[in-house]
């Protein structure tokens, strides 16, 4: 019998959850390559993500706009989301599990 679809929203609101949460990304995506992940990273995960690039997982960040704003910064290459809280909030209303690192 085939497992149930699996998606995994990770919300990184420090600098330590966002490591935390790239570890954890590529944890899941070893035990279910067919998992769908994203890693929603808000305050300071924000700046740790953009000074601290990770070829391997900065493909799953959604980078918080409003976070962005208040940095003044902006995330080339990145999925920026208009804030956080919306798109977690969007995620787990279609049915994706929350996980926060």
């Amino acid at each position: 019998m085939a497992a149930s679809p699996l998606r995994l929203v990770i919300h990184a609101p420090t600098a330590a959850s966002l490591e935390r949460a790239r570890r954890n990304a590529l944890n899941l995506r070893k035990a279910r390559p067919d998992a769908e992940v994203r890693i929603v990273v808000n305050a300071e995960a924000v700046a740790a993500a953009l000074d601290r690039p990770d070829a391997e997982t900065d493909p799953l960040l959604r980078v918080c706009g409003n976070t962005l704003a208040k940095l003044g910064r902006t995330a080339e290459g990145l999925t920026v989301v208009s804030a956080a809280v919306l798109d977690i909030a969007e995620a787990q209303a279609d049915g994706w599990s929350y996980m926060r690192a």
